[in-house]
């Protein structure tokens, strides 16, 4: 077990490139995680990375080494993953990191903590792009296209968007029938907090002319708040303004001139076997947020691969 400790140290090690975060997704300290590592090298009798003060990297037969001890890893648990199959319940730890969708996701949360009571949820909301593996989810929410190809996914299905604003804005300025007739009026804008980049309203080639910049927010919860306020125009997925629309409190405008759909997809690593309660975490959250009518059916094939990405 001490061996099968030490493999589990180095993958992490060779998988982020550093013993801080290493030490972070272990919960032990970095002076911890050097020794091991050590240790490991001094038995083998080989140097398993380059070290400077900066950096690290993986010696060629580090490289080799990790891809075996992969292989142990994924052995060990799909050995402990049939062993929890046939001797009890789904349960332990599962950290997950989503968008800030409070509304959409947490009513089948805690339905899913009521199904599965043995399983704990570290939830992680943010609508900032997490790094599943050097963070150390177990699983992740995610809109737009997978650009990671150390990850597995499954479809949740697509939304729309649209564009809002109160009644009461609108009868103040105007509500405009063409993207051309945006000029002027306040514009609510999401900004991508890892890039800094503004998200481009999905008008497809439509001209946009320039627009006040109102408020800007790493959140789109924020500007449903602030759209709901009268104070101007946003562009959102549909799914968080369902609830406004119906009530009269939005209004949308330019339907007809929104033309790029989003999509969520459930993120995982490849390269860890896919335990039973991540199993059973995947397969509720694909089956409750379609079948409750929260998102489009995903296609019937899953791809491998909080809005969409700045163009």
């Amino acid at each position: 077990m001490d061996s099968l400790s030490g493999i589990a140290v180095f993958v992490q090690v060779a998988e982020t490139l550093s013993f801080t975060q290493a030490a972070r997704v272990l919960g032990v300290s970095a002076s911890a995680i050097g020794k091991s590592i050590a240790r490991m090298e001094a038995r083998l009798g080989v140097r398993l990375f380059h070290r400077s003060t900066r950096s690290i990297a993986l010696t060629p037969e580090g490289a080799l080494f990790r891809e075996r001890c992969r292989r142990i890893l994924c052995e060990a648990e799909a050995a402990e993953h049939e062993l929890r199959h046939h001797t009890g319940t789904p349960s332990g730890k599962l950290r997950v990191s989503m968008p800030l969708i409070c509304g959409l996701v947490m009513p089948i949360l805690t339905d899913f903590l009521r199904a599965y009571p043995d399983i704990e949820l570290e939830l992680d909301l943010t609508d900032r792009l997490v790094d599943v593996i050097d963070e150390g989810f177990d699983v992740v929410v995610r809109g737009g296209a997978l650009r990671d190809s150390r990850l597995m996914s499954r479809s949740l299905g697509s939304f729309g968007y649209v564009l809002v604003g109160s009644p009461e804005y609108f009868a103040r300025h105007g509500t405009p029938a063409t993207p051309a007739a945006l000029a002027g009026h306040a514009c609510l804008l999401h900004r991508y907090a890892e890039t800094g980049k503004i998200a481009r309203w999905p008008l497809g080639d439509a001209d946009i002319p320039p627009m006040r910049e109102t408020l800007i927010s790493t959140t789109a919860e924020s500007l449903l708040h602030t759209a709901r306020a009268g104070l101007g125009i946003a562009c959102l997925p549909e799914f968080l303004t369902r609830d406004a629309l119906a009530r009269g409190e939005l209004v949308s405008v330019l339907d007809m001139h929104v033309d790029r759909p989003g999509s969520f997809h459930l993120l995982w690593p490849a390269s860890r076997h896919a335990s039973r309660k991540l199993r059973v975490f995947i397969d509720y959250m694909v089956e409750h947020l379609v079948a409750g009518g929260k998102a489009n059916p995903p296609a019937p094939t899953p791809t491998r691969p909080t809005l969409p990405e700045a163009a």
